[in-house]
């Protein structure tokens, strides 16, 4: 069906001058036609939602927020806004030129009430939103808003950009955050500016009733103006509807009606829209007419494409990203649909167009890889580029089918006719250099020889990590600008095609399942075969193809089996590396061949097994048969051999169990490119992907984008890897500068609450975890789902994979185990000294593990100061140390292990993962977070530790108390996210909720604390609070010369959120008076946040100078920042026995 657009400009082709503007109500007629049955539904699947999602930062950031809507019509758009967020709308104002829309809308506001809380009437103005347009308050003032809303409402204004920018001058300036938000139908350019945030929706329809009424209502509107001589607008309107109804699509289920493509965009800017120019000085734009080979990307107008020749350029693209809260994207080869976005900046890489190949070296550094050759690609290159490059020194890589593709394929997986005999082109992946999303510095990840290594790069502390996740899904991470590949000998091909022509669905079934069982099945590692279902002059066609790799020019027999099924192939060739492109099916073969640019295509891929199956083979005959133009086809390229070698979750890249990948391609000439034949490829393309997908074992991700329509078969794009690859996403990539890439999905919750149950042998901290997992488990109301997992399995599954001893043996037989104690241990003490992040690999992998449980218990840790260690990985988290401890008799008495009311002798369950090699640690040099004394038989005791000390963690006022806590973007600079603790005190009940939950969670004894200390700001209102309730002295701590003498002083360095705001020193001292608390008395600490650290170290200092030892010092905080690493700063300035507990944890920054 042709688009609104493009029936715009037919209409208006035909239309006689002089035109005049619609009056009110036919522009009313016109537009209530676009609200009906599919329009309407487009409000609801896509403007409704995306602009609850825009605002909803900045409504959580404010208590009140005013809006200007432009061109609202009857009923404003924010009247359909979940309830909380219509709620907090105080203040409303708009420019509606429609005179009837305004009165209409004025009583909606008024008698409807869709914004309860406004504090005045709307201000509704009845004129046209101009560059002069502004609303004065009562003052007499320009007034400014926090929310500027086009919603269909730009039509006719030109130039856009200049009504985008005077809607930016109207934004409140104070507090920062404010923004312009459109939706509007897509192909809008605004110039060069960038947006903040954009999301499309290119399956938007309008349907039209097929008459002459409706009809000339609709093209009118559409057009945007009538004839002024009534003869001429007669004339001009016959001609309009025989537009429509040849235009129109026709459905058999709606008959009567007439069907138009209405794709939508939304976009929102901010005070940054217009800083484009700062980052275009510093860099070259691309190349005049640079070509794009994707068709959708080819449709959308990108804010700038910037052509950086050197890493700095990028790095300087990342910062600019970062310091205006904007996304980029990536152009590469340039065959996906997400490299060009509409408004966003866009990177052409063509320029990093190296290729190297490195001979086998003996540098002593990475042993790892000194017996074989390697490719240094940079990002720029195609794959033919590489290709050649490798051939000319007799090597080879295995990448994809197409010359012409680029890294995104290489780093989202890369299905090749080698994958069979060398795996995917991501396993060949031995090392990368990449740009930070985050930070914008040059990583080094994995192995990059040192002749190529950055001046500037550094080995990221997760590297591990993300070299696993580059593997896949790499186009997500940051920008990749070389990745080093290992190489393999380079083949000679031997390559056979076989057609064969079906006379019926049962014959191309029965082909299929040939094809499957008796051919594929059947060869040999080396050789792979692809399967294409097409049609060709008007009957369905079996093509085939065989590709052999060997060591040289000879023939073998193995088509034997093949020709005696299909006969003799068509034709037989032996290439190059190089050669084998040219001799793809669908490129020479099919429909007189798809190359030179003459066609375009769109594809979706799944992985599937047994296409020989009855239901499978049906799906696919069927799917050809119903195929919109005469070029659309299936490819079917096998997989298996060193495709399913590798584990599921060794790569990012998940789907390793398929035997064909089903390239479902709609295929059109390039001439129709955005035409109704077009959209039916595509929606054909949807059509058999969705049918397809119960059937599927995994989805090509390299292929899917932001398109809704990607969302279901984004689901099973990764395979079991999907939780951990949207961990890593966001703290790779935070401020979702890559918010454009292959889809990942949000964050899982995981566990909300981490308990470390840690112990001496014997204590029986298995035993407690299972009894406190019990406790959650049936908590009641909203049980919270708990689980107990050992860290210590994790190394039993590694040494087993590597040692071939029986994995269930390891994990459930005791004497089996036992046996295998010192190999174990030897085992892990050698991976420690090669990966020394192997216990936060492990953590990981454990929690990766339990991303549907709302609590987590993990015993066999015995790593010291855990929590200090490992919080940070898990920001979002709460995490807890409880320490089981047992008197010597009592563990003698066990004999090791506690088991309900009796004892089963258990030596050291979980010591293989002592990474210090300190099994019995009766001094330590931190504090847990709780300790359990577990000398009593039976389970009651344990059961009500974890009524009373765990279960409170998941309270509804604990909850409470967070909900009271505003979130403030981009304050008080751009990229920090700020939590208005102090926002608790000036809500009804907030102190008196904070003060009673310190009260019930402090883990010390009460009869024991003296004093409660405080330094200011934050600490002074809660300490103070506190302190009164209790009944005990507060005693402050301030900056230097506001405390009378004497006084004791430390030096103090700035904390994160004071070293983010303008003019901030780099140190201050710290005073408290001398004789305000007495040498040794026990006291406790109160502040709003535990962050970095640096405060609460100085405190500690402060204590000590006074004669207050760590042991006597408990500290409570409102809420804890886990990713600052704030307890391991104490820990390393030797403060870590001081107690620290949090009543709330906040991930960001």
């Amino acid at each position: 069906m042709a688009t609104l657009d493009a029936l715009k400009r037919a209409l208006r082709q035909k239309a006689t001058s002089p035109t005049q503007p619609l009056s009110d109500e036919q522009y009313s007629a016109g537009f209530d036609i676009l609200l009906q049955g599919p329009g309407w539904k487009t409000y609801q699947d896509f403007i409704f939602p995306q602009l609850s999602q825009v605002l909803t930062p900045l409504f959580n950031s404010r208590i009140r927020i005013s809006v200007l809507e432009i061109g609202p019509g009857p009923k404003s758009v924010l009247g359909y806004l979940p309830d909380d967020q219509r709620r907090k709308i105080n203040k409303y104002a708009a420019f509606e030129p429609n005179g009837s829309y305004a009165t209409e809308l004025q009583e909606w506001l008024e008698t409807k009430s869709p914004l309860p809380c406004l504090e005045s009437l709307p201000d509704i103005h009845r004129v046209p939103f101009t560059l002069d347009s502004t609303v004065t308050d009562a003052n007499d003032g320009q007034e400014k808003f926090d929310v500027v809303l086009f919603c269909h409402s730009m039509y006719g204004m030109i130039p856009k950009r200049n009504f985008i920018e005077r809607a930016l001058e109207m934004l409140a300036v104070q507090p920062e955050g404010g923004v312009v938000v459109v939706f509007h139908r897509d192909g809008v350019d605004f110039d060069g500016l960038v947006c903040h945030k954009t999301a499309s929706f290119p399956s938007g329809t309008v349907c039209v009733a097929d008459n002459d009424k409706m009809l000339n209502s609709f093209s009118s509107f559409i057009a945007g103006f009538v004839m002024q001589d009534k003869d001429a607008d007669e004339a001009v309107h016959a001609e309009w509807l025989k537009v429509c109804r040849d235009l129109g699509r026709r459905q058999e289920a709606h008959p009567g009606h007439l069907f138009f493509s209405a794709p939508e965009v939304m976009m929102a800017f901010n005070h940054h829209a217009t800083m484009l120019p700062e980052l275009t000085a510093q860099m070259p734009l691309a190349k005049e007419g640079r070509t794009v080979k994707n068709w959708e990307a080819r449709a959308h107008c990108p804010a700038s494409i910037l052509r950086p020749t050197k890493i700095e350029h990028l790095q300087k693209c990342v910062q600019w990203a970062l310091k205006h809260g904007v996304g980029l994207t990536v152009i590469g080869g340039s065959h996906s649909g997400h490299c060009l976005w509409p408004n966003v900046v866009a990177i052409d890489m063509e320029a990093f167009d190296q290729v190297h190949v490195q001979a086998p070296t003996d540098n002593g550094i990475d042993p790892d890889f000194n017996s074989g050759s390697l490719i240094i690609a940079e990002a720029g290159c195609k794959t033919g580029d590489i290709v050649r490059a490798a051939m000319a020194a007799g090597l080879t890589v295995p990448l994809g089918a197409r010359p012409s593709v680029g890294a995104g394929l290489w780093l989202q997986g890369g299905l090749g006719h080698l994958a069979r005999l060398h795996g995917l082109a991501c396993d060949s992946i031995v090392g990368l250099i990449m740009v930070s999303v985050d930070s914008a510095q040059i990583l080094c990840v994995g192995h990059v020889p040192n002749e190529y290594w950055p001046t500037s790069g550094v080995r990221p502390e997760n590297e591990a990590e993300l070299l696993w996740a580059v593997k896949g899904a790499g186009t997500n991470f940051g920008i990749v600008t070389s990745v080093i590949f290992k190489a393999y000998p380079a083949p000679v091909y031997t390559v056979r095609n076989w057609i064969v022509s079906l006379d019926d669905e049962f014959e191309a079934r029965r082909r299929l399942t040939e094809f499957d069982k008796l051919i594929a099945s059947n060869l040999p590692r080396n050789c792979s075969a692809d399967a294409y279902l097409y049609c060709d002059a008007g009957r369905l066609q079996f093509g085939i193809t065989t590709i052999e790799a060997g060591t040289t020019k000879s023939v073998s027999d193995i088509p034997t089996v093949i020709d005696t099924i299909l006969g003799p192939e068509c034709n037989l060739k032996v290439v190059d590396s190089v050669g084998l492109f040219d001799t793809e099916m669908y490129v020479a073969g099919m429909h007189g061949g798809h190359g030179g640019g003459k066609t375009s295509s769109f594809k979706r891929c799944l992985f599937l097994k047994h296409i020989g199956a009855a239901d499978v083979a049906t799906i696919l005959v069927a799917a050809v048969e119903s195929r919109p133009t005469t070029l659309c086809y299936l490819h079917l390229l096998q997989g298996g051999g060193a495709v399913a070698d590798v584990a599921p979750d060794a790569t990012a890249f998940g789907c390793r169990d398929w035997d064909f990948a089903c390239v479902v391609t709609g295929v059109w000439p390039r001439h129709q490119d955005g035409t109704e034949t077009a959209q039916a490829a595509v929606q054909w393309v949807y059509h058999v992907a969705r049918t397809l997908l119960p059937l599927a074992s995994g989805v090509y991700g390299a292929d899917l984008g932001p398109d809704p329509r990607d969302a279901d078969l984004a689901e099973k794009a990764f395979g079991p890897n999907r939780p951990r690859l949207a961990r890593l996403k966001r703290s790779a990539d935070p401020c979702k500068v890559l918010a454009y890439a292959c889809p990942l999905p949000e964050v899982p919750m995981g566990p909300k609450l981490m308990v470390l149950v840690t112990g001496e042998h014997g204590a029986g901290k298995d035993y407690c975890a299972d009894v406190w997992a019990s406790v959650f488990n049936t908590a009641s109301p909203n049980t919270p789902k708990a689980r107990v997992a050992s860290i210590s399995d994790v190394t039993k599954r590694e040494y087993a994979a590597a040692t071939g001893a029986d994995l269930d043996a390891l994990l459930q037989d005791r004497a089996y185990k036992e046996q295998h104690r010192p190999a174990l241990t030897a085992f892990f003490q050698e991976q420690i000294r090669q990966r020394s992040r192997l216990p936060e690999e492990h953590f990981l992998n454990v929690v990766h593990s339990a991303v549907d449980v709302d609590v987590l218990l993990i015993t066999g840790m015995r790593d010291e100061a855990p929590v200090a260690a490992l919080s940070h990985l898990v920001p979002d988290s709460r995490v807890l140390e409880v320490r089981v401890k047992s008197r010597e008799e009592t563990k003698r008495a066990r004999g090791g292990c506690q088991m309900g009311d009796g004892v089963v002798n258990q030596k050291n369950k979980d010591g293989i993962n002592d990474t210090n090699g300190r099994l019995d640690a009766t001094v330590s040099d931190w504090s847990p977070n709780l300790i359990f004394y577990n000398d009593t038989p039976g389970s009651e005791i344990a059961k009500e530790y974890g009524q009373r000390r765990l279960l409170p963690f998941l309270s509804e006022d604990m909850q409470q108390l967070a909900n009271m806590v505003r979130s403030v973007p981009d304050f008080p600079r751009s990229g920090i996210e700020f939590r208005h603790l102090l926002d608790i005190s000036q809500q009804p009940g907030g102190l008196k909720l904070c003060v009673s939950l310190f009260r019930s969670h402090f883990a010390g004894d009460w009869n024991k604390i003296e004093a409660v200390v405080c330094c200011e700001a934050g600490g002074f209102i809660f300490a103070s609070a506190l302190a009164s309730q209790i009944d005990l002295p507060l005693v402050l701590i301030r900056e230097a010369g506001k405390l009378p003498p004497p006084v004791v002083s430390v030096v103090k360095r700035p904390s994160h959120i004071s070293h983010s705001t303008p003019n901030s020193s780099r140190e201050k001292k710290m005073e408290m008076e001398r004789d305000a608390i007495r040498s040794g008395a026990s006291v406790l600490v109160v502040d709003d946040v535990l962050a970095t650290g640096e405060t609460l170290c100085a405190v500690v200092q402060l204590l000590a100078e006074t004669g207050i030892s760590a042991d006597q010092i408990s500290v409570m905080v409102v809420a804890e920042f886990p990713l600052h690493r704030g307890r391991e700063l104490m820990r390393r300035c030797g403060f870590g026995r001081v107690s620290v507990q949090s009543l709330l944890v906040f991930g960001g920054a």
